[in-house]
């Protein structure tokens, strides 16, 4: 019985979680523009400025993204955990670019080690 139990509230636990984490990526699924950028350690203003004029992201449903970062993106994935809390974006290579991020319904924060940076919706 007390197995039972605890199968259930397992189930009941996932469910929760994964309901969660569905919020955070259909907020996350569109485009969007780099409007602003704020290192945490020296940059040149040059990649500064590469950034905000190139800088876009494109989420889509099944779990892609391309776009410009810090460097171009043509096919990469996301995973986002912790209730859209931490966003990990891979890029073609594979090499990780963990983030803790804030997604609203018009704007997405991404921040990092190197730098913070802001999104609007497109």
């Amino acid at each position: 019985m007390r197995k039972s139990k605890l199968f259930i509230f397992a189930i009941a636990l996932l469910a929760v979680l994964m309901v969660s984490c569905h919020k955070g990526r259909n907020k996350l699924v569109n485009s969007w523009k780099i409007t602003a950028v704020e290192p945490k350690m020296p940059i040149s203003d040059s990649l500064k400025n590469a950034i905000i004029s190139q800088g876009q992201l494109t989420f889509t449903e099944d779990g892609h993204v391309t776009g410009y970062l810090q460097r171009e993106i043509t096919d990469g994935t996301f995973a986002l955990t912790q209730g859209g809390k931490n966003l990990v974006i891979k890029d073609e290579t594979g090499t990780p670019y963990p983030c803790e991020s804030t997604i609203t319904d018009d704007q997405l924060i991404l921040d990092t080690k190197e730098m913070k940076i802001t999104l609007k919706k497109i």
